[in-house]
């Protein structure tokens, strides 16, 4: 499963994953940051830096640390909803398909599995999320007329209505999909792998899995991130219209934008994300299984 053993309750699954993407948001942040302005940049007289650690660095001189958090409270709040509607639909699926012999899935099956769950992350919790934090950070480079993230939530509902905070679905939901099916599914496929070959799992083993589904992840899903950006700026536009605008600014290349700095935040977020989850389940999993299963004693 997402984290724990294959018949962790769904309780466990929806904790450990939303306390694990709280995690992850606030310790990468700044990554996230500077890929999202990277995305954004479309001056091709000054290309940015492609050194994530230099751009942080000049953001944080020019403009102090509070920019580098710009648009962290929208992104925190949706990762701990994204990971835990994730992590428990994941787990979800996949005890449907598991083998019930062995309580393993196919590599095909665990893809699947993670591909719904995004679709469901994207849904519920992603793109209204993602649409606030890429409205503030957009906007902190020029206009600066968002005072808060709550104000920037009215600012879109009022000129915008409901399908304001929705700007940019279909990217972000084939992103999510396709994220999510290589995160989790990689990640997965490489626990299942061990498991079979006797080798144990720790907090070590963890972080590696997790990296690992970071980098394949970034590899395979970055023009979709790139849609996405574009199709939730401030100036927001279609998904039709952000494929256009990258192929103007940049040609095929521009769909791989960006792809350093998520590849700094994923490498790392992938370990600390999983970790975390496989941590809090091992914790949570002796309390809830009982209860779970009725063996509780009243």
């Amino acid at each position: 499963m997402g984290a724990g053993s294959a018949d962790t309750p769904p309780v466990v699954s929806l904790i450990s994953g939303g306390i694990a993407g709280g995690v992850e948001a606030l310790v990468t942040y700044p990554f996230e940051f500077v890929k999202t302005r990277v995305q954004l940049h479309s001056e091709s007289r000054s290309k940015p830096p492609r050194n994530p650690f230099k751009i942080i660095s000049q953001v944080y001189y020019k403009e102090g640390l509070r920019a580098l958090y710009k648009g962290c409270g929208a992104l925190a709040v949706g990762s701990v909803g994204k990971d835990a509607v994730r992590f428990l639909s994941f787990d979800t699926v996949k005890n449907v398909f598991k083998d019930p012999a062995t309580g393993m899935l196919s590599p095909g099956r665990n893809m699947l599995s993670g591909m719904t769950a995004g679709i469901f992350a994207s849904v519920f919790a992603v793109t209204p999320t993602e649409r606030i934090k890429t409205a503030l950070i957009d906007d902190a480079r020029y206009a600066k007329r968002y005072q808060s993230t709550l104000h920037c939530i009215k600012t879109i509902l009022r000129e915008d209505g409901m399908m304001g905070l929705y700007r940019g679905f279909a990217g972000t939901t084939m992103k999510q999909a396709s994220a999510t099916s290589f995160r989790m599914g990689s990640y997965n496929i490489l626990k299942d792998f061990q498991e079979v070959n006797n080798i144990k799992q720790n907090a070590v083993v963890n972080f590696v899995n997790g990296s690992a589904a970071g980098i394949i992840t970034t590899l395979c899903t970055q023009p979709f991130d790139c849609i996405k950006t574009r199709s939730q700026s401030a100036k927001a536009t279609t998904t039709i219209e952000a494929i256009a605008s990258i192929v103007k600014d940049d040609g095929i290349r521009g769909f791989w934008r960006g792809t350093i700095m998520r590849l700094g935040r994923t490498i790392f977020s992938g370990g600390v994300l999983f970790t975390t989850a496989e941590a809090i389940a091992k914790i949570m999993n002796p309390i809830f299984k009982p209860l779970s299963t009725g063996e509780a004693k009243m």
